[in-house]
């Protein structure tokens, strides 16, 4: 049997799989007993449809609610050419629920990790200033005045300071809690309000925290100055909020070139 397993490893190949989801009816990415999770939808359409075992290892964790319009995974199969099958993504797809879609697949080295290799991720919050029926699901509607101009004030703090305790959920097991912020920033787009943020890691419900703080900025119940002494204060008791889940979408994640082959 150990020589088998042994055999096996040695013919494995790694992909790259990327996806899209709509969070709404999932308890996060993270295979979980007894809850609907993405990752336990992809393992399930990826065995069914390859005939082996499949475990996929997500990018990170996503909250309940949370979306993905980009999202990767890494996955190791015994089959050599899983990007050269043209119509496995049209069967994956056929398989997988109208929510989860996969995009993509590419052959990585055998030591690339979709969470470990990554450089950079961004994530967008999407608020309404306008109710609206159909966006009820992927967006937070707030109502009143909101100072776009007073919460960018805020959003550039963000890339002075690396100490994100403020802003990370009680009783997490991070190592750190240090994130490297390379833009953040809000703009108007319709009558949405949309902040866009990119860091080498994230905490979690980092930009959830963050987001429900600034709205605090943006309606005057505090500086931008408050918000830079809320920060640094390194307490979760200190910060606003967390800004509902459903507004809030993984959009990229960036690999270096290196790891593809």
């Amino acid at each position: 049997m150990a020589i088998f397993a042994e055999i096996s490893m040695k013919i494995l190949t790694r992909y790259f799989i990327y996806l899209s989801f709509k969070g709404t009816s999932y308890h996060g990415w993270q295979l979980q007993p007894g809850s609907l999770t993405v990752q336990k939808m992809l393992n399930d359409a990826m065995s069914t449809i390859l005939g082996e075992k499949i475990s996929v290892t997500g990018a990170g964790r996503t909250d309940a609610g949370v979306h993905a319009s980009f999202f990767c995974a890494h996955v190791d199969s015994l089959l050599p050419d899983l990007d050269k099958r043209k119509n496995l993504i049209f069967r994956l797809n056929r398989y997988l629920p109208p929510d989860i879609s996969v995009t993509g697949i590419r052959k990585v080295r055998p030591d690339a990790n979709a969470r470990f290799s990554a450089i950079s991720r961004t994530y967008m919050y999407r608020i309404s200033r306008a109710k609206d029926p159909f966006g009820t699901e992927t967006g937070w509607y707030v109502h009143g005045d909101l100072d776009i101009d007073a919460m960018n004030k805020a959003a550039a703090i963000l890339m002075k300071h690396n100490d994100f305790t403020s802003f990370c959920r009680l009783h997490s097991d991070n190592r750190t809690n240090n994130c490297t912020v390379f833009s953040a920033g809000w703009k108007q787009e319709g009558n949405n309000l949309v902040f866009t943020i990119r860091a080498d890691r994230f905490l979690r419900n980092m930009v959830r925290a963050i987001v429900g703080t600034m709205i605090d900025t943006g309606r005057g119940r505090i500086t931008a100055e408050d918000f830079e002494t809320i920060l640094l204060a390194r307490n979760r008791s200190s910060a606003g909020m967390s800004a509902p889940a459903k507004g809030l979408f993984l959009t990229d994640i960036e690999y270096p070139q290196e790891i593809f082959e």
